[in-house]
């Protein structure tokens, strides 16, 4: 994806547009993944236009690595975008131009209050147990009266009476008095634009008719609105945009989501956990948006299905075990060549595909992550000796080797190599020599696995081959 230093705003009248903006100084984490997809669905439900916008201008803080992370992150997800990513620090100059704007309209002004004044001034609020805000020193004042050569800020004059209302479409109406909304820098003294501005300069210029953003951000809309409304007022056509401010996340014992919870980046549940991306696009989905009791919800359902009228107000808990028991919901639906080629690259070089694809309908049944998978199918390829388990050594203790080799010297003879007539074969052995079939299936499942856990008895002979399986069923014959 490429950069685009401007973005006009060429909405069709009607059309929904909205975007995700992430700020690249880390990776994808699970609450901006959520965050992207609720902006696309919506978007997509609506018949409508949703776009990325990287917010790199902490060029401290913002590198490439992260900034190639989200793009990853949302790729393997599938949430594509409608036009190339805009980069917040290629529009500075647009930014400081709306800021001049306002200046000129007398909507913002210059405040030439030194950094030991303003601390001065934060000391004597603190003393007081008064708010810290900035106290409107230079709201009035005019710049000539400043020392010739004084560096200066830009601050909106923000309304100083009444109060504002915000109509959230999950909040529901928010109000606050504009008196504690203090006249924050929109312009920096080296010409810079901060980021309350950027943000909504950004908004205008791509369109953007609906802002979906967590609802830590609730208060900076406050902030937000008295600029777009001075822009209206001095320019026309800069609407205030819907608002809907989307509970966070929590973990799963209702504090703040950390990394101990899964507060982690979406590649690491692709590469650590295992997970497939669409089971990581539905439980996002099911996090704070509901349809009745449907969990399993597809791409193409939830698309007709999403709006903001589903996600609650409340914080919702993030649950690593629900995420994996969807997971294995998917992995039993996924393609077995598309899951043997993601088994097959974790594995490494002694992976067989076209074994795995053909073991992968016993091998995904029971498996939540794609390293139980992996775990499950370590017998295909083991090399004789096979290394036991514990457990598995145990179960070839006492008369077990003497009931291998009756086992082995039986399925010898046995032309029809098919589970059912294999199957047919042990039990008919079994009930030969009195005992169940559990008794047989045990021993020779650590034989020919070197495990106590395994796909069906049958099926690991079947998926071994009649020579290979015949060898470690003699190898650990008494």
């Amino acid at each position: 994806m490429a950069s685009e230093s401007s973005t006009p705003n060429g909405r069709a009248p009607g059309e929904v547009v909205t975007r995700f903006a992430p700020s690249p100084t880390g990776f994808l984490h699970i609450g901006g993944a959520r965050t992207a997809l609720f902006n696309w669905l919506y978007a997509r439900h609506h018949g409508g236009r949703t776009l990325l916008r990287i917010e790199d201008t902490d060029a401290k803080r913002s590198t490439q690595a992260a900034i190639d992370a989200i793009i990853e992150g949302l790729d393997w997800l599938g949430l594509d975008y409608d036009a190339p990513p805009v980069f917040q620090s290629d529009r500075a100059e647009r930014h400081a131009e709306v800021a001049r704007q306002l200046l000129d309209a007398g909507h913002a002004y210059k405040c030439f209050a030194t950094t030991e004044e303003l601390e001065a001034m934060r000391e004597a609020q603190r003393a007081n147990e008064q708010p810290m805000r900035y106290d409107g020193r230079w709201r009035d004042r005019d710049a000539s009266e400043a020392p010739e050569g004084l560096p200066f800020t830009v601050r909106l004059k923000t309304p100083s009476d009444g109060e504002t209302t915000i109509v959230d479409q999950v909040q529901g109406a928010v109000t606050v008095r504009n008196a504690e909304i203090d006249d924050y820098i929109i312009l920096r003294a080296d010409g810079t634009p901060t980021y309350m501005l950027a943000v909504v300069v950004d908004d205008h210029d791509m369109g953007v008719t609906h802002v979906i953003r967590g609802d830590d951000h609730l208060n900076n809309a406050f902030r937000q609105i008295p600029i777009i409304r001075a822009m209206n007022e001095i320019e026309g056509n800069w609407p205030d945009p819907v608002y809907a401010h989307i509970p966070l996340i929590h973990g799963s014992d209702g504090a703040k989501l950390s990394k101990r919870h899964g507060a982690l980046g979406v590649e690491a549940y692709r590469d650590d956990f295992g997970i497939l991306p669409e089971a990581l696009f539905n439980y996002l989905l099911r996090l704070g948006w509901g349809y009745g009791d449907r969990e399993e919800i597809t791409r193409g359902e939830a698309v007709t299905l999403f709006d903001l009228a589903g996600v609650g107000k409340s914080p919702s808990r993030f649950d690593i075990k629900k995420l994996e028991s969807l997971n294995g919901h998917y992995l039993r639906e996924a393609d077995d060549a598309r899951l043997s080629a993601l088994v097959a690259e974790r594995i490494g070089e002694t992976a067989d595909q076209a074994l795995l694809a053909q073991a992968m309908p016993v091998l995904k049944v029971r498996a939540k992550n794609i390293d139980e998978i992996v775990e499950g199918s370590a017998f295909l390829f083991a090399s004789r000796p096979l290394t036991m388990t514990d457990k598995a050594a145990q179960l070839l203790e006492g008369n077990a080797r003497e009931i291998l080799r009756k086992v082995h010297d039986r399925l010898a003879g046995e032309n029809d190599w098919t589970s059912e007539a294999l199957e047919a074969t042990t039990k008919a052995l079994a009930e030969e020599q009195g005992l169940g079939l559990g008794k047989l299936a045990q021993p020779m499942r650590a034989a020919l696995t070197g495990t106590t856990t395994s796909p069906g008895i049958f099926d690991v002979l079947v998926l071994l081959g009649r020579d290979e399986a015949l060898a470690r069923l003699e190898a650990q014959a008494a």
